[in-house]
């Protein structure tokens, strides 16, 4: 039996704003890639555009860091209002470090939802705007499950 791996990438996918609904996105971008889905194929989604879709992003000028926030942020030349949102997010916090060569120090949490990562997930980089960061959805599950039912339904498989 030979198995074999093809992969396409989403032409010209929209930028994602808050309340977009990314079954429907994900959806007319397939089709309009004329991409032929099968049941069995595998859809690989970014967190980020999840976590766009559904409002899991913070201005940091409204935060207000707290004072556990501000002694760890110190340590890490991390902005204390982005470790505020780290430890929102974070059933525990692992190990904080900061190696001499880094501008920026690196909280290694456990999320609420279990797993351990960087920052609890909590990530600045193209939010479209400076001073923003997204977190992780809050059930990425349920979130595969609405985007998975809507992709089905249209495409019949």
């Amino acid at each position: 039996m030979h198995s074999k791996i093809t992969i396409f990438a989403l032409e010209k996918f929209p930028q994602i704003r808050v309340g977009d609904n990314l079954g429907f996105i994900i959806s007319k971008s397939i089709a309009d890639n004329s991409i032929k889905l099968r049941s069995g194929d595998v859809i690989c989604i970014a967190q980020k555009v999840v976590s766009k879709s559904e409002g899991c992003i913070y201005e940091l000028k409204k935060i207000k860091p707290s004072k556990k926030a501000i002694e760890i942020s110190s340590k890490l030349n991390k902005d204390p209002r982005k470790v505020e949102i780290i430890l929102r997010e974070s059933k525990s916090i692992i190990r904080v470090f900061k190696h001499e060569n880094q501008n920026e120090g690196v909280m290694i949490c456990e999320h609420k939802l279990g797993f351990i990562s960087a920052n609890s997930g909590v990530d600045e980089s193209n939010t479209g705007k400076n001073g923003l960061v997204i977190t992780l959805p809050k059930n990425p599950d349920i979130s595969a499950q609405n985007i998975c039912k809507i992709i089905s339904e249209k495409f019949n498989c």
